[in-house]
């Protein structure tokens, strides 16, 4: 993930409360996360999408959260301590090609990280090995870095890797779709 990462003080632009308006995280997680699931993030930046999910798994779920950037994952729980869910969140800085997670999940949240890894293919086959059957992932890119080719291109990897479509969400400036183990 490290050949075009974000910098990790523009994750501060990320978590700005005016996204919310146009990107409301407890509408786009909310039909995927369920209390007492076990949730992984993928380049979760400053904790946009993270602390939503946190509340969703209730005390009995998790949400284990993997970024190449340390700054980034040092802000995301600082925040998480402030809403009351740092227990839940279990934040691991990875390597740029190997997540480090080994335990299975339910769902995954692949949101705007997908262009920054430097080996997809890799990338999907290390998350669909450690998704339960049945495991979904949310794989959303943004329109402006992603053309809709590129995003094919992503979505074809995806489904090589062992996954089928199975519902394209509407998020304001993103392309998306949900995925399903098989």
């Amino acid at each position: 993930m490290a050949q075009r990462v974000c910098p990790w003080w523009v994750g501060y632009l990320l978590i700005s409360p005016l996204r919310r308006w146009f990107q409301n995280p407890e509408k786009i997680l909310g039909p995927h996360i369920r209390e007492g699931m076990t949730v992984l993030e993928i380049g979760p930046g400053m904790g946009f999408f993270t602390i939503p999910a946190a509340v969703l798994v209730g005390a009995r779920g998790r949400v284990i959260t993997v970024d190449v950037q340390e700054k980034m994952l040092n802000v995301l729980m600082r925040r998480a301590k402030k809403y009351g869910v740092a227990e839940r969140i279990d934040a691991r800085v990875c390597a740029p090609d190997d997540i480090g997670v080994t335990e299975p999940v339910d769902v995954c949240l692949a949101i705007n990280v997908a262009h920054e890894a430097p080996d997809v293919p890799a990338l999907f086959s290390q998350i669909r090995s450690i998704l339960k059957p049945g495991g979904k992932m949310l794989l959303v890119e943004p329109t402006h870095h992603v053309s809709e080719a590129d995003f094919q291109v992503t979505l074809d990897q995806a489904l090589e890797a062992g996954f089928e479509v199975a519902g394209t969400p509407t998020i304001s400036g993103r392309r998306s779709v949900l995925l399903v183990a098989v």
